[in-house]
């Protein structure tokens, strides 16, 4: 390897083998289903909606320090489930109370308190359009998915506020008053015999996180007890799979975090479908690309994770321990739910690593600092586009010293390319001798053949890194840059980025030395135009990045061939 244009067939090639292996790691398809399978499983999910077999699986989780005035639980409890039998939902038409945050618009179902349908405002679904991102949903257009929460006892038979009891509400709409911090939206349940629980949901301004809160009044005789649960129920319908569109390569589907490991969990694996594990300091989501539903119970707490799958329908639950409210005491249960984009600074303070929700997958621990420059970059001057130019620049003063290097031995190779020539003419038949007499003269000269390749192969972790962060960082999509740039993550529009990449990439060549063999050189001199071919359909931060790199690179690089040639006229004079 003896110029830097041959890098750039290698970087192509690690890219789209890179990128081919994501989507397979991404994509690890099921078992094919038969098709009176498949029928089946679409009429049961439309017949039952809430109910994947069971609503809450069954769980033996650990006994909780109990509540004021509680007197001691067993040492494990099975949970039951709470599900009504199959065929038995929460109806689809159930009254629903209507909340308004100045980023979330919401219905709740009074029917358990089901989160039904969740519409973000401010990240509409087409840029320019009015119809923003949904995350739950109970029409089947876009597949069933709600996150369903309760308290379930711990025998069967006992009502419990679970997510089949009907609450009822004081409003059918809560608004977040102008200059208010917090909206509660509380819903009431009682079982008839001195028990009473409400189950508040906590919005604050500015947030997409939920604390969701269960008080419990216990004015009858007996001890009444409970373990809380959560679960998100959806029907994962797959993502189109191309190499145009970012959300090819963005995983989709269930994954947890059990206090150490977060997991991604793939539906068609047999492993991952029989999941029911016990955690501490752990949580739940639902992921798609851009956005996500999580669920985090309170820290400290071991509660019982488990996924049910059927087909491309996933149950993915955590159930806490079993409580117990003495009659005349108050006991409280809590979670704490999180519906939208992935803004890291927001998850950061809702969960444990839940920020890891934004997945940069193996790559991360070059992302993330990645990502942490650009954002406080883009606090500066207030676009990304500009923070993406910055961030290149100063990634490009890191990496001076070594491109440095690498530029001094490929302008001293360009100085002796007549020399060179010379010696192809004297060898022309002698390939060998060639070689040898090629490398006598670059250790004469002490220059390292290969030394321009260097800076490209230790760049190109920092550009796959880019890449990811680009196409995984919500707050980046739809982002503007100027002029017809108005989407860094996804591609450019007219393709005129590209275009002065292919231009900045030839006049890069132009400043190298010139491959001894023909054939190479030829195809060298085209590579650029096929790389932006390539680099067409990537997002256009991602391009521009490159332009940037590639610019500052041919400026440094005129700069050093500049004081080599001038070093080489002074020796000869």
């Amino acid at each position: 390897m003896t110029t830097n244009p041959r890098v750039f067939l290698w970087l192509g090639l690690v890219l789209l083998g890179w990128l081919n292996y994501e989507t397979w790691m991404r994509d690890y398809a099921p078992k094919p289903k038969s098709p009176s399978e498949i029928a089946q499983a679409a009429k049961e999910a439309e017949r039952r909606g809430a109910v994947l077999e069971e609503n809450v699986p069954q769980a033996t989780v650990p006994t909780a320090t109990t509540t004021t005035g509680a007197t001691a639980a067993p040492e494990s409890n099975d949970v039951p489930a709470t599900a009504a039998p199959a065929g038995e939902e929460a109806p689809a038409a159930a009254p629903t109370v209507h909340v308004v945050t100045d980023v979330l618009d919401l219905e709740i179902g009074l029917v358990g308190g089901e989160l039904r349908r969740a519409d973000l405002p401010g990240y509409p679904l087409v840029k320019g359009k009015s119809q923003p991102v949904r995350l739950f949903n109970r029409d089947g257009a876009q597949g069933f998915y709600v996150l369903q929460s309760g308290l379930t006892g711990d025998a069967k038979g006992e009502a419990r506020p679970t997510h089949l009891a009907a609450y009822s509400a004081t409003a059918t709409e809560y608004r977040l008053a102008a200059g208010a911090n917090e909206l509660r939206v509380p819903l009431t349940w009682t079982d008839g015999h001195g028990v009473t629980v409400t189950k508040t949901f906590v919005f604050e301004r500015g947030r997409y996180d939920i604390d969701l809160e269960y008080r419990v009044k216990n004015a009858g005789a007996a001890p009444w007890n409970a373990s809380s649960y959560a679960q998100i129920l959806r029907d994962n319908i797959p993502v189109k799979r191309s190499m145009f569109s970012p959300d090819s390569y963005a995983f989709k589907g269930p994954a947890y975090f059990d206090g150490t490991k977060y997991q991604k969990l793939k539906i068609g694996d047999e492993d991952d479908r029989r999941l029911s594990l016990d955690v501490t300091g752990g949580w739940i989501a639902g992921m798609q690309h851009h956005f996500v539903t999580a669920v985090v119970p309170p820290a400290g707490e071991t509660t019982r994770i488990s996924l049910k799958a059927d087909g491309e329908k996933y149950l993915l639950s955590t159930v806490g321990p079993m409580k117990t409210v003495a009659p005349g005491a108050t006991g409280v249960f809590s979670e704490r739910l999180y519906v939208g984009p992935k803004l890291q600074a927001q998850l950061e303070t809702t969960g444990p690593e839940l920020e890891r929700v934004a997945d940069y997958g193996l790559l991360t621990p070059l992302a993330k600092p990645l990502f942490i420059l650009l954002k406080w970059l883009h606090k500066l001057v207030g676009n990304w586009g500009w923070a993406i130019i910055l961030a290149t620049c100063i990634l490009k003063g890191i990496f001076y010293p070594l491109s440095e290097k690498a530029g001094k031995s490929m302008a001293k190779m360009k100085t002796l390319a007549p020399r060179i020539k010379n010696l192809q003419e004297q060898y022309k038949d002698e390939r060998e001798k060639l070689g040898r007499a090629m490398m006598e003269l670059y250790q004469r000269e002490k220059i390292n053949p290969v030394a321009g390749c260097l800076p490209i192969l230790i760049q190109m972790p920092v550009f796959l890194a880019f890449y990811w962060v680009l196409l995984e960082s919500v707050e980046m999509r739809q982002a503007p840059f100027m002029l017809w740039i108005n989407d860094l993550s996804s591609r450019d529009p007219f393709f005129v980025l590209p275009a002065i990449m292919a231009a900045a990439m030839f006049a890069q060549y132009k400043l190298n030395p010139a491959p001894p063999d023909p054939v190479q050189a030829k195809v060298f001199m085209v590579m650029p135009f096929a790389m932006s071919v390539m680099f067409a359909f990537f997002p256009a931060g991602l391009v521009l990045y490159w332009v940037t790199n590639t610019l500052l690179s041919i400026a440094q690089q005129w700069n050093i061939n500049r004081r080599i040639e001038g070093q080489v006229a002074r020796s000869a004079g």
